[in-house]
């Protein structure tokens, strides 16, 4: 039946185009990742180890544990975790999704972005000129939102939970010149907080802001 055959054979094209544009899965454990410039890759994920994605390299969901994750300029991935590692975006670099990480900093450059919510639990989150659609939350990190940033679905800095020893560090939150911070800024433990005179945000619920002129406090 030459018609059956036509359909399967577009099928399998179909198929093995899906899977061509989607790149391909990479899994290990005692080994880093690295994806070169503008390539595809499927999902990443490594054990031991850090993962990196060059410059107009893209790939799918990126986790790791015990290793940071590093996105170059341009990059582009849909979804980024790790445990006990940082993660940094290059400029101009993207992730369509969430980003999670525990014991680790989130560090944006200029023109970064992440359409999802961004969350940890320790670990310094620093914006230069970027953009998180979906709001930031931490529960012991520190928050800079530099110049020109903007921040939409706003801040969340959570009490700790469990046992701790001795007194908890007092977190520091500081939203720059120029920087918006649409939604919400709740705090539900003791933190610093400084708001430029010429950063815009919603309302505060938990903390006093302390106004600061020029580029730091």
């Amino acid at each position: 039946m030459p018609h059956i055959r036509l359909i399967a054979a577009t099928l399998a094209l179909l198929v093995a185009g899906s899977t061509a544009a989607r790149g391909i899965d990479v899994d290990k454990v005692n080994g880093s990742i690295h994806i070169e410039s503008d390539q595809q890759a499927g999902d990443l994920t490594t054990v031991n180890g850090s993962i990196r994605v060059e410059g107009g390299g893209s790939a799918e969901k990126v986790s790791t544990v015990n290793g940071g994750i590093e996105l170059g300029e341009r990059a582009t991935v849909a979804s980024v975790e790790t445990v006990n590692g940082g993660i940094e975006l290059a400029a101009g670099a993207r992730v369509t999704g969430s980003v999670e990480a525990v014991n680790g900093g989130v560090r944006l450059d200029r023109g970064a972005e992440i359409l999802g919510r961004a969350t940890n639990v320790n670990g310094r989150y620093v914006l230069d000129a970027a953009h998180i659609a979906g709001g930031i939350e931490t529960v012991a990190g520190d928050i800079e939102i530099g110049a020109d940033s903007r921040v939409e679905g706003g801040i969340l800095v959570d009490k700790p939970r469990g046992w701790s020893w001795g007194k908890p560090r007092t977190p520091r939150v500081v939203i720059g010149p120029r920087a918006v911070v649409t939604g919400t800024l709740e705090f539900r433990r003791e933190v610093e907080l400084f708001v430029s005179d010429r950063a815009k945000v919603g309302e505060i619920k938990g903390a006093k802001a302390q106004a600061f002129s020029g580029d730091h406090p």
